[in-house]
């Protein structure tokens, strides 16, 4: 099965393969998708951008350890122009790819525990 968000190499090797951790890791990350995507609506709604960028750099480390190494170095980018208000036109466009790719991604990782 060919997955476009996850890297399952690199799933297996930071879970030694194990289907009971590999579905921990989906758990936690699902469930840190959906708050980090409302915290993100919300902070960019009330301008806090500071705080904004140090939820992307939360979110980076989120979405690093599934192996989503560009959606990681977007993350970064927003992390760092957050912490500064810099490009803050391209906050919106960065927070729904987030949503986007991230919930792709959950999808993604529940297709590949299931077929283990």
């Amino acid at each position: 099965m060919n997955f476009k968000f996850i890297n399952t190499e690199y799933l297996d090797t930071v879970s030694g393969g194990d289907k009971e951790i590999l579905a921990e890791f989906a758990a936690i990350f699902r469930s840190q998708v959906f708050e980090i995507a409302s915290e993100m609506r919300t902070l960019h709604e009330s301008d806090d951008f500071h705080s904004l960028g140090m939820l992307a750099h939360k979110a980076k480390s989120s979405v690093a350890i599934m192996g989503m190494k560009d959606l990681a170095d977007m993350l970064k980018t927003f992390e760092l122009e957050g912490k500064d208000g810099k490009n803050k036109e391209s906050y919106k466009s960065y927070i729904e790819r987030y949503e986007r790719e991230a919930m792709l991604a959950v999808v993604e990782l529940e297709n590949y525990i299931n077929n283990l």
